[in-house]
């Protein structure tokens, strides 16, 4: 039998639900709907209560016809006396007015003004560094520890993370040094070729791969790899209290678990970087010697005489400089991050923005510093 529903008034100021049926969301009658309007016009009632005995069967149709009967009472002060409801439903609704909405529920992206934005960002981060600097300090006294031969560190965990941050992220960092180097050697060619100085590719890919586009790429190839798999690692680990563990057996969850993914990330960089430079460069030989009649060992000559070590050195340190950024927020955004699911990924996705933003600070910072310095 289809829901029913029954108003009765013991008393002036007492409203009385009677309810029947099967309170199905595919079944609820037309009247459950215009509850709220019924409230309104009821200016004299102060107490509902509830009659389900006739009720044969429910689901989220009979939750959603007593939300709107709470909604519709909490302005008005109307005491809701819920022992005549179904158990399941009653605790339902005790756990759902016993969490408050959060602030942000139901506003929308155009009514938060730009500034009231901007307030919003600068407010968060200021009250996220000392955090920060927190964490950094105390990265800061384990590599102090560490040098000292006292940190709680294991030679094995390094061993084993710089196994899946190096070689197993190469294919990765090949693939898109192959594509970058092309599109590199292509986007110049278009311009040198008006003068008929197609050999200048070489120069062009070969000092841009070095100096920028291979430790750019990698960092962002890495950030997103690397930096969010320690972020959902370490918050994972945070979510099923393991840091907590660690801590109450007396091991130091920097030294332990910090420590040797910021290592193995800072070592392996040096080396990916180069890989993507002499990835980077053979796809610029690939599009002179294919496209452009420039045979290998002329494009080879070129490079040889374009480059020199310095510029190899320029991109090995900013290559290195991003590794250390992305390591330092993969692992903050993984120890700060929260005790739920939705927290680890929101931590990820915050280590990777967090580091490809740091990254392209850094990238400016060092071009502009290398500039003035003549290197």
């Amino acid at each position: 039998m289809p829901g029913q529903l029954s108003l009765e008034h013991p008393d002036p100021d007492h409203l009385h639900i009677v309810l029947a049926g099967n309170w199905l969301l595919t079944e609820v009658p037309a009247a459950a709907v215009d509850i709220e309007e019924h409230l309104q016009g009821e200016a004299r009632t102060r107490k509902i209560s509830f009659d389900s005995k006739a009720i044969s069967g429910w689901d989220s149709g009979l939750l959603t016809f007593l939300a709107r009967v709470y909604r519709a009472a909490g302005p008005r002060n109307i005491e809701i006396d819920p022992a005549g409801l179904p158990d399941g439903a009653r605790r339902m609704m005790a756990l759902a007015t016993a969490v408050p909405p959060k602030e942000d529920t139901g506003r929308h992206g155009d009514d938060v003004k730009v500034l009231e934005r901007m307030g919003l960002i600068a407010l968060a981060m200021w009250r996220h560094a000392p955090e920060m600097l927190r964490f950094l300090g105390e990265v800061t006294q384990s590599l102090g520890r560490l040098v000292r031969g006292k940190a709680q560190f294991r030679p094995a965990d390094l061993m084993l993370v710089t196994q899946e941050v190096g070689p197993q992220a190469l294919p990765i960092v090949a693939l898109i040094s192959f594509l970058v180097g092309l599109i590199v050697a292509y986007m110049g060619a278009v311009q040198l070729a008006q003068f008929g100085a197609q050999i200048y590719i070489a120069n062009l890919v070969g000092l841009g791969m070095t100096r920028e586009m291979g430790a750019l790429m990698t960092g962002i190839i890495m950030a997103g790899r690397t930096g969010a798999a320690y972020a959902a690692q370490l918050g994972t680990m945070q979510v099923n209290e393991e840091i907590d563990a660690f801590r109450t057996m007396g091991f130091n969850p920097i030294d332990f678990l910090v420590m040797p993914r910021m290592l193995a990330l800072v070592l392996v960089m040096p080396f990916m970087v180069l890989y993507a430079d002499i990835v980077g460069i053979t796809a610029g030989m690939f599009v002179s010697v294919t496209a452009f009649e420039i045979s290998a060992f002329e494009y080879y000559q070129q490079t040889v005489r374009a480059m020199e070590w310095r510029h190899i050195w320029v991109g090995v340190f900013k290559g290195t400089v991003y590794g250390m950024l992305i390591a330092f927020a993969g692992c903050l955004r993984g120890i700060q991050c929260g005790r739920s699911a939705s927290a680890v990924g929101a931590a990820t996705t915050s280590a990777v923005v967090t580091s490809i933003i740091w990254i392209v600070i850094s990238c400016a910072v060092l071009t502009v510093v290398f500039f003035f310095l003549g290197i």
